[in-house]
């Protein structure tokens, strides 16, 4: 009987009128769902891509090699010229298109890619990285190949620099490595000078070591002849991309390395802003949960910049069903979920790099002294294309333990850096692909393990109620020294190899129903930290005072709750110093002072956008009061050398004022915390005028995203390009971190964030500003700028049903297949095992009228096949109108439908 029905709903469509072919891009009859079809060598079969509301891409594939090639594919559509000019900076080759400035960033860039066997390389990942990154990159690949085709697909920035993209190989992804995070060679070098030239009380204030620690110049090193200059070289190689050259006569800057310095000021202010670089992130139990769930979030501090850092994606395939934020450069997601459990990363201050100082051979200078002989550096020369200019060489040195930054020759000296991050397995952020598909503790555990860089706290939830906490990165063993300054070269400090991981602390199921970090000196009061020496250099523990307080207060939290504290403004530095200030009497005769100190005291230290308060404390706090206090108990020589100091140290030093202020502390205590106030509030008067009451923390402080090439372009393009200006509230201090810069414009803080609901997945919320793409055509290039100046989320959906309701494009990705009926046949016979029918009758239907049509091909009679074919799209349409077939089927078969009969027209 269902034979009879399907041959009669044939012949019934046989009869209705000749359609017009499909096109390939179309927008539903029934939707508002504008769909696009694109084929692609390499891929197996047909893939889908619903892009959502807020601009989120849920991927899905019938295999976990099509899911990451969409991926590539899709991240090449929202980001090519971000990502084509990381690979471009990465691995030295700036020069080939934006000219002679960028040679010298090129040399560096080169001189610290991964060099070592990629055969080891990929093994260190496991067995299946190598195909996952392949599959990526020819995804990317096939989208650069659509822009030869179709220039107009290209962004703008390609115009604007005149240049095309680059194809991309596997190896590029895990051979460059100088993004990751992982860097203390700077305050070597800085502890080095401040300790030869200022001695050990001011290095004490310059950087408080944490546990806390007394560090030895090791035997053999000489202080004398290190200077920053040693850095230059490996500043650059860990460097982004500046284009404040393409305005070199207005600024009066000859190249890059000039630029660089003028941005960034001294060694001590680069060190400082690098400490911006860090996240929040805190899993909650079910018993602690209002939802009485699991609750992860996770909000990275990195750059505010246009566009994002990060990609938020989902991908779906046969054993993968993953969603988050992650680096637009790798395949897979590093923050995010899997339907099973939840993770978030923050840094974990491993110190995983050593500078080395050798003697030189003073008759041949590539030679340096190693144990009892004379050791040669292992030279490579490479070529770089230069546009507009001639070809340079970069010529490369290595000694045994890594890149060669630096060589004093009139001194018989050279420098080079050893780190963990060239090692195999280390490339940044790739580590995530062996736990994205972790369902237990046990496999998180066991995949943080094998994590290398960069080093993190990694925080764990899971649908079972389970919570825990696991730091993991390479950690380099150093028996006889401490990591903190350099050492000689000479064989007598030798990285031991590497501490084993089940040596890292970790926590589970702790009673307290919650762990946290924020980049805070988190190693547990009984940790051998005197034997595995991880590392000394911490952040300010102040964000995560301040989520211990809030997860203290409350018995109960929610989801609301977790984006209310990412986005917590208060400043545990504001809180002490109201606190100091309300235990001092001061006598003041400056009614301005007296009034100023009424407002501070009276403030609950909330850095809001309508704060007067925080206006006056903020610029107070970080221009003033510590100056006031440098210069109180050390050289203005030294005070100018290490900036604003320790927060730690000025601040126990003010609430605890010793003899460093002389025999009378606490007077000179008071004097400085008055007269620094005041010339604080003569700074806020300038900026927001006499009237205290009507001061605003937001109308000093805001959000400007500036394009990089905002400056090459006319202002109506310009304006296009950048995006805001916002205010906005917080500081470098608040959990809702928010760095800013002399202009109080925000450098950095938190653009991507995440809060997952564990089990009730499409509860979970996220935020990625501006936008997920990087094109300035798009709407999804700053939709979410507005959101997240004011502190909001959008719902990161997860099932398919609410994904479906809020998609906005749907992107068909079809394999490039033979324009025949087979390839008809076996598309409908694809979509019957995936089950994109809805009962096996629709596509019995399909496949009977697709073998009358086989019988017209064999005799080549192009009008019955015409026919017979329209009446196959007429089917079509019957089953879509039904519900019978899904969107991915309907459009994909009408796709290739549509190619067939062209071919015989």
């Amino acid at each position: 009987m269902k034979k009879i029905l399907i041959f009669a709903l044939i012949c019934m469509l046989l009869m209705t009128p000749f359609l017009s072919s499909i096109g390939s891009t179309t927008s539903n009859a029934n939707s508002s769902v504008t769909t696009t079809i694109h084929e692609l060598d390499g891929l197996e079969k047909p893939a889908e891509i619903l892009v959502d509301n807020w601009g989120i891409p849920h991927i899905y594939a019938s295999s976990q090699a099509d899911v990451y090639f969409a991926q590539g594919f899709n991240v090449a559509r929202d980001r090519l010229w971000q990502i084509d000019l990381w690979r471009k900076n990465g691995l030295g080759e700036l020069s080939e298109v934006l000219g002679p400035d960028y040679v010298e960033q090129d040399k560096a860039k080169r001189l610290f890619l991964y060099r070592g066997d990629m055969e080891e390389e990929w093994e260190a990942y496991g067995p299946e990285t190598e195909d996952i990154v392949t599959a990526f990159t020819q995804g990317i690949n096939a989208y650069v190949e659509m822009t030869e085709a179709n220039p107009d697909l290209l962004p703008d920035e390609f115009d604007i620099l005149d240049y095309k993209p680059s194809k991309w190989e596997p190896e590029d992804v895990v051979r460059i490595r100088s993004h990751g995070l992982t860097r203390n060679i700077t305050n070597e070098v800085a502890r080095a000078i401040t300790l030869r030239d200022h001695g050990e009380d001011v290095e004490s204030v310059r950087k408080k070591l944490q546990p806390d620690w007394e560090t030895e110049v090791p035997e053999g090193l000489n202080l004398e002849g290190i200077s920053e200059d040693i850095l230059d070289t490996y500043q650059l190689a860990t460097s982004g991309v500046s284009f404040d050259n393409a305005e070199n006569e207005a600024e009066g800057l000859e190249d890059v390395e000039t630029q660089l310095t003028t941005e960034a000021g001294n060694l001590n202010e680069q060190i400082e802003m690098e400490s911006s670089l860090g996240s929040n992130n805190w899993v909650i139990s079910p018993e602690k949960s209002e939802t009485g769930r699991p609750i992860m979030a996770d909000d990275p501090h990195r750059a505010v910049d246009v566009p994002s850092l990060r990609y938020i994606t989902h991908l779906s395939a046969p054993g993968l069903d993953v969603i988050g934020g992650g680096e637009p450069v790798l395949p897979g997601v590093s923050i995010g979920h899997n339907g099973t459990s939840a993770w978030g990363l923050t840094i974990f201050s491993i110190d995983q790099e050593d500078l080395y100082v050798y003697e030189t051979n003073p008759d041949n200078p590539s030679e340096y002294r190693y144990e009892d002989g004379w050791e040669s550096m292992t030279s490579v020369s490479e070529d770089i294309e230069v546009k507009d200019g001639e070809e340079q060489v970069a010529d490369l040195e290595f000694t045994r333990h890594g890149p060669v930054i630096y060589k004093d020759e009139e001194n018989n000296r050279a420098y080079a850096v050893r780190a963990g991050w060239l090692e195999p397995g280390m490339a940044p952020y790739l580590g995530s692909l062996s736990y994205m598909g972790a369902e237990s503790w046990d496999e998180f555990y066991e995949a943080m393990n094998r994590w290398g860089s960069p080093s993190e706290n990694q925080v764990y939830a899971d649908v079972e109620g389970d919570i825990g906490w696991k730091p993991g990165g390479l950690t380099p063993v150093r028996d006889n020294w401490d990591g903190l300054l350099p050492v000689p070269g000479d064989g007598t400090y030798e990285w031991d190899g590497f501490l084993n991981q089940e040596k890292m602390p970790h926590e589970f199921n702790p009673d307290r129903g919650w762990i946290g970090t924020a980049n805070q000196m988190n190693l547990p009061n009984d940790y051998d930290y005197e034997k595995y020496k991880l590392g000394f250099e911490w952040t300010a523990p102040f964000r995560f005072q301040r989520i211990k307080e809030v997860m203290e207060s409350n018995e109960k939290m929610g989801i609301e709750d977790s984006l209310q504290l990412q986005t917590d403004y208060t400043s545990i530095p504001a809180k002490r110093l109201i606190h100091l200030l309300n235990d001092i009497e001061f006598n003041s005769s400056d009614e301005q002072v007296v009034e100023a100190l009424e407002l501070l005291r009276s403030w609950d230290g909330e850095l809001s956008v309508e704060t007067s308060a925080g206006a006056l404390f903020e610029v107070w706090y970080q221009y003033h009061l510590g100056d006031a206090v440098l210069a109180e108990i050390m050289s203005e020589e030294a005070a100018d050398y290490i900036g604003s100091g320790d927060p730690l140290v000025i601040l126990d030093l003010l609430e605890n004022p010793d003899e460093r202020f002389g025999d009378n502390p606490v007077e000179i205590r008071d004097e400085i915390l008055l007269s620094s106030l005041n010339t604080a509030i003569e700074q806020v008067e300038e900026l927001l005028g006499s009237n205290m009451n009507e001061w605003q923390w937001g109308e000093l402080k805001h959000a400007y995203l500036n394009h990089p090439l905002a400056k090459l372009v006319g202002e109506e393009q310009a304006a296009d390009m950048n995006i805001g200006p916002l205010p906005r509230g917080g500081s470098g201090d608040t959990v809702g971190a928010s760095r800013y810069n002399s202009n109080f414009k925000q450098t950095h803080g938190a653009t991507f964030r995440v809060v997952v609901d564990v089990g009730e997945w499409d509860n979970s919320i996220a935020m990625n500003s501006p936008g997920q793409s990087g094109d300035p055509n798009s709407k999804h290039y700053d939709n979410l700028f507005d959101t997240w100046a004011n502190d909001g989320a959008f719902p990161l959906l997860y099932s398919r049903d609410k994904i479906e309701e809020a998609t906005d494009q749907r992107i068909i990705l079809m394999p490039d297949l033979e324009n025949n009926v087979t390839s008809l046949e076996l598309l409908v016979k694809h979509f019957e095992t995936e089950e994109e029918f809805a009962d096996e009758d629709a596509a019995r239907s399909l496949e009977i009228h697709l073998k009358a049509v086989k019988q017209f091909e064999k005799q080549g009679n192009a009008e019955k096949i015409l026919k017979h074919m329209q009446g196959f799209v007429d089917l079509l349409e019957h089953h879509y109108d039904a519900g019978d077939i899904t969107e991915l089927a309907y459009h994909a078969l009408l796709h290739q439908t549509e190619n067939y009969m062209q071919k015989w027209e």
